[in-house]
C-alpha cells in the first residue's frame, strides 16, 4: 500500500469579512459508497486571501480504484462546526488521487453552489509519496591500528552496527564477517535498506561496535563510535569518513589514551529501488490500447443472449468491462486518446478475417478519443463486421510490443504500455501468444486479460502464470510476469 501527503494552498480567496480578510480553513472529503465522507481539515490562518497551509493530509493510493477527493474551503468564524454555514462557503473542487500524483501539482478552480466559479479563487494541491522502504544503501568499512586482544596471534575483528529507536532499544542492522589475525581488517561491502539501517530518517543515532572474534562467543570488546547516516553520507565520491574507535573504561582508566583504533567508511552508494509513483510522478505516461474479442463465440449481437448484444438500455458485458478498466487508465495518459482494436471478425469492405483491425476502420490511426471515444467505436462497428474466428490473440500482444521495443530504445522510462484483451475464452493461437508474452516480458508493458461472460477460462489462468512461471513454448521463461487475468464479475 502507497501512502501519498498533498500540500494545499490557495490564491484569490472571495473576502466573506467585513472588516478584515477571510480566515480560510480546508476540509478534505472523500468518495465512499456513493458519500461524501470527511477525512481531515486543515488549520486556520487569519485573514488571509492566499493561504498556504501547513497541515499534510495523508491518504492511502490505490492504483486499482477511483477515489474521488473533494476540497472545501471555509470562512472559520472561530466555531467549532466549520463548514455548517453556507454564507462561510469559499468555494469546493473535485479530483481523484489518481490525477493529482499523475500530474504532481494540480491547480484548479474552487466554484460555488450550482457550479458557479467563486470569483478567480483557485487551489494548488501538491503530492508526495512517503515511500516506506525507498532503496539500499551499500557501504565499505576497514579499520586501522585495532587493540591488539589475543595473546599469542593479532585480534580476530568483526564490526556490528546497532539502530537506535525511539524507545531507546538498540536493533542489530548488520553483523560483518570475521577478518582473522589483523589490526588492519577491510571488511566486505554489504547493501542494507534505508528502511532498517535508520527507519529511512538521516539523523537517527546509530552505534557501531568492533569486537575480537571469540570462538566460543565470549567476544572481546574492542571499541564503539556514534553516527548518523546523515554523517556517513559524507563519504560518497571520492571522501572517506573516519571515527574514533572508543573504549569507555579505557578512556577513564588510561591518562593519555586516544582511542582503540580508527573505523573507515570507504564508501557509501545509495541504490534507490523505485516504486510505480516514482515512474509516475516522474513523468512516465501510460499508452492505453484495448482489444475487443470479435468472434462468433460471443453470440450474435442482435439475439440478447449475446455477450455483444446492443442493448438500448443498458451496457453490455464488453463496454462494462472497457469502462471499469478504462476510467482507471485514463488519469495517467495525458492526450487521453486510446488505440481501440478488434480481433477474430470479417471487415469490410473485402470480409476477410482480421487479428488486429482498428474498430473506427482508421488503419492510420486507431486512436479514440477517451472511454466515450473508445465506447462509440465499438457501438458503429458492430453492424458492420461479421463475427467469426479463430481467437488469435498473439498478433495484437506483438503489434503492441513493437510499439514498446521502440520506446525501450530511447533509454528514458518516459512511456509504458497497457493492453486490455477482452475475451470470452479459449484462445486457439495458444502456442503462439505464450511465445508474444515471453517475447514482450522485457519490454515496458503489461498485459491485462478480462474474461468476459461463463466461458471456461484454464488457458487464461495458464497465461497468468500465477501457478508457475509462463513458459514459451520452448521452455523459455517470461523476464516477469507481464499478465494479469481477471475474470469480469
Amino acid at each position: 500500500l502507497s501512502k501519498v501527503e498533498l500540500r494545499v494552498s490557495c490564491k484569490h480567496l472571495l473576502d466573506r469579512d467585513t472588516l478584515n480578510k477571510s480566515d480560510p480553513c480546508v476540509l478534505l472529503l472523500m468518495q465512499s459508497q456513493g458519500q461524501w465522507m470527511e477525512v481531515d481539515r486543515s488549520e486556520v490562518i487569519k485573514s488571509n486571501l492566499n493561504p498556504v497551509f501547513a497541515k499534510i493530509f495523508t491518504v492511502d493510493y490505490y492504483f486499482e480504484e477511483v477515489q474521488k477527493l473533494r476540497f472545501e474551503v471555509y470562512d472559520s468564524h472561530g466555531h467549532t462546526g466549520v463548514g455548517t454555514h453556507d454564507d462561510d462557503f469559499l468555494g469546493g473542487t473535485e479530483c481523484t488521487v489518481g490525477q493529482i500524483v499523475a500530474q504532481k501539482r494540480v491547480t484548479k478552480p474552487l466554484f460555488l453552489k450550482y457550479g458557479k466559479f467563486a470569483g478567480k479563487s483557485t487551489i494548488t494541491i501538491i503530492s508526495e509519496e512517503i515511500s516506506g522502504n525507498n532503496g539500499y544503501v551499500e557501504l565499505a568499512f576497514r579499520a586501522k591500528k585495532l587493540d591488539d586482544k589475543d595473546l599469542f596471534s593479532k585480534s580476530d575483528p568483526f564490526l556490528e552496527i546497532y539502530r537506535i529507536d525511539d524507545d531507546r532499544s538498540e536493533q542489530l542492522v548488520y553483523r560483518t564477517e570475521v577478518v582473522k589475525n589483523n589490526l588492519s581488517p577491510i571488511w566486505e561491502p554489504f547493501k542494507v535498506s534505508l528502511n532498517s539501517l535508520c527507519s529511512c530518517e538521516e539523523k537517527r543515532k546509530l552505534r557501531c561496535v568492533v569486537w575480537d572474534y571469540d570462538s566460543r562467543g565470549k567476544h572481546d570488546f574492542i571499541g564503539e563510535f556514534f553516527t548518523t547516516f546523515e554523517e556517513m553520507q559524507k563519504a560518497m565520491g571520492e571522501n572517506k569518513v573516519q571515527w574514533d574507535c572508543m573504549n569507555p573504561k579505557y578512556k577513564i582508566k588510561k591518562r593519555n589514551y586516544k582511542n582503540s583504533g580508527v573505523v573507515v567508511l570507504l564508501d557509501l552508494k545509495i541504490h534507490r529501488v523505485y516504486s510505480f509513483l516514482d515512474y509516475i510522478m516522474g513523468g512516465c505516461q501510460i499508452h492505453f490500447t484495448v482489444a475487443i474479442d470479435f468472434t462468433a463465440s460471443n453470440g450474435d449481437p442482435r439475439n440478447s443472449c449475446s455477450l455483444h448484444y446492443i442493448n438500448p438500455y443498458q451496457p453490455n458485458e464488453y463496454l462494462k468491462a472497457l469502462v471499469a478498466v478504462g476510467e482507471i487508465c485514463q488519469d495517467y495518459d495525458s492526450d487521453k486518446k486510446f488505440s481501440a482494436l478488434g480481433f477474430g471478425a470479417r471487415i469490410p469492405p473485402k470480409y476477410e478475417v482480421s487479428h488486429d483491425f482498428a474498430i473506427n476502420f482508421n488503419p492510420d490511426n486507431d486512436e479514440c478519443e477517451g472511454i466515450q471515444g473508445v465506447v462509440e467505436s465499438y457501438q458503429s462497428c458492430l453492424p458492420k463486421i461479421q463475427l467469426y474466428g479463430p481467437t488469435n490473440v498473439a498478433p495484437i500482444i506483438s503489434k503492441v510490443a513493437r510499439v514498446a521495443a521502440d520506446e525501450e530504445q530511447t533509454k528514458e522510462a518516459s512511456q509504458y504500455f497497457i493492453l486490455l484483451i477482452l475475451t470470452d475464452g479459449v484462445v486457439t493461437d495458444m502456442a503462439d501468444t505464450r511465445e508474444a508474452i515471453v517475447r514482450a516480458s522485457s519490454l515496458p508493458m503489461s498485459i491485462i486479460i478480462v474474461g468476459v461472460g461463463n466461458a471456461d477460462f484454464t488457458d487464461m489462468q495458464i497465461l497468468d502464470g500465477d501457478d508457475g512461471v509462463l513458459r514459451s513454448p520452448k521452455g523459455e521463461p517470461v523476464l516477469r510476469d507481464i499478465v494479469q487475468f481477471v475474470p469480469f464479475r
